[in-house]
């Protein structure tokens, strides 16, 4: 392996995590990640969750109103995580397996997020 393979998760990930509530609306979604320039939010409720800007997009597109439709009618629940020591190699793997861009971090908790375009930087 190469020292761009060897890169872990915890050396990459976005920090601090940006998290919403579930009773948001998705407009304030839209608002804090166009404010973070970022395209996901973890869901702040039990199962990890997560909505990214797929999540908005798809709901405008469906006829919902962004002002009154709620982060928990549209976002991603059950989400695959990873761990901050896992290598960058096995980050992108999972998400070319799974067809995802973004994947929280976890440990005890929620502690980052890794996304597509930290993994094609990272590793081209």
């Amino acid at each position: 392996m190469d020292t761009q393979q060897k890169t872990r998760v915890k050396e990459v990930m976005s920090t601090p995590l940006e998290t919403i509530a579930p009773s948001a609306s998705v407009k304030e979604a839209a608002q804090r990640m166009r404010e973070k320039d970022i395209s996901a939010l973890v869901v702040t409720t039990g199962p990890r969750s997560i909505i990214t800007s797929t999540d908005i997009l798809d709901s405008v597109a469906q006829g919902r109103d962004p002002t009154e439709a709620e982060v928990r009618d549209v976002m991603t629940e059950s989400v695959e995580t990873v761990t901050p020591d896992l290598y960058m190699e096995e980050v992108a793997a999972m998400m070319t397996m799974y067809e995802i861009q973004h994947l929280p971090v976890v440990d005890d908790g929620y502690v980052g997020m890794i996304s597509s375009t930290d993994v094609t930087a990272q590793l081209s």
